[in-house]
């Protein structure tokens, strides 16, 4: 197994819509290799991209980054981090995609996904309860994990905690996720991908992530039985486990960055 020391490539860690990246910060404190938590345009204290498109986000996020990292990417996070991979796949060594998905709404030929209504809904339902809104979607990723109770309350804890999203960010986030289709693209991520899903996730099904084993040139798929979406929060020793093995960590390193 090889070492990895402060000197190689940093984790770049990507969240989801609707957070920030002191998502990661429970997770940083136990990962023994260098990382960054990185904030997507508009959330944290990210300033917002006009217009506000996957390519746009991709761009910010390696923007912020070293020269050569790897990359761990959580639901739009995982959208993001694929773009990032295919537009600089020479600066990305490793991939880590977690409750990720390549589309996340049902097309005529994908059924690995929720309905458009999902995501439509709770896009209108943002203009008249916006924290609400919010909190439900939080309910959402959780729905089903055994430590539902306790990965819910470590969500809300950071929901707001650098600060409110802008609510049109928060719309553009949703159009994201319901127009982007990245199937097609799947064969050209050549980087070494580890897919990391919970078994009970009800907003990425597990169907999505087996494809994209399937799919990914270099991909291996490690599915924790008892968690849903947020499998890095509800499951963090046995996710951190599995991100060393990944990597080939046997020694320590510095944490580093943002986060």
């Amino acid at each position: 197994m090889n070492t990895l020391t402060v000197a190689d490539r940093p984790l770049v860690l990507i969240h989801g819509w609707g957070m920030h990246g002191g998502v990661w910060s429970s997770l940083r404190k136990s990962l023994r290799l260098a990382s960054m938590g990185v904030d997507l345009p508009g959330y944290g204290n990210s300033s917002s991209i006009t217009p506000y498109t996957l390519d746009g986000l991709a761009e910010a996020v390696l923007a912020q980054c070293p020269v050569q990292m790897d990359v761990c990417g959580w639901s739009l996070g995982g959208l993001v981090a694929q773009r990032m991979a295919q537009m600089e796949p020479g600066r990305i060594g490793r991939l880590v995609l977690v409750g990720s998905t390549p589309c996340f709404t049902l097309r005529d030929d994908w059924a690995c996904a929720i309905p458009v209504a999902t995501l439509t809904q709770f896009s209108a339902e943002l203009e008249q309860a916006y924290e609400v809104t919010l909190k439900r979607f939080l309910a959402l990723q959780v729905r089903g994990d055994a430590a539902a109770r306790e990965t819910q309350a470590a969500l809300r804890e950071q929901l707001f905690a650098r600060g409110r999203p802008d609510a049109g960010v928060l719309h553009e986030g949703l159009q994201l996720l319901l127009n982007t289709d990245l199937r097609a693209q799947a064969g050209n991520l050549k980087q070494a991908t580890l897919l990391v899903h919970g078994q009970r996730d009800q907003l990425v099904p597990l169907c999505a992530a087996q494809w994209m084993a399937q799919a990914l040139p270099d991909a291996q798929l490690r599915v924790i039985a008892d968690a849903a979406h947020a499998p890095f929060l509800s499951h963090t020793t046995l996710f951190v486990d599995m991100l060393h093995e990944f990597l080939g960590i046997s020694e320590f390193g510095e944490i580093y960055g943002a986060g």
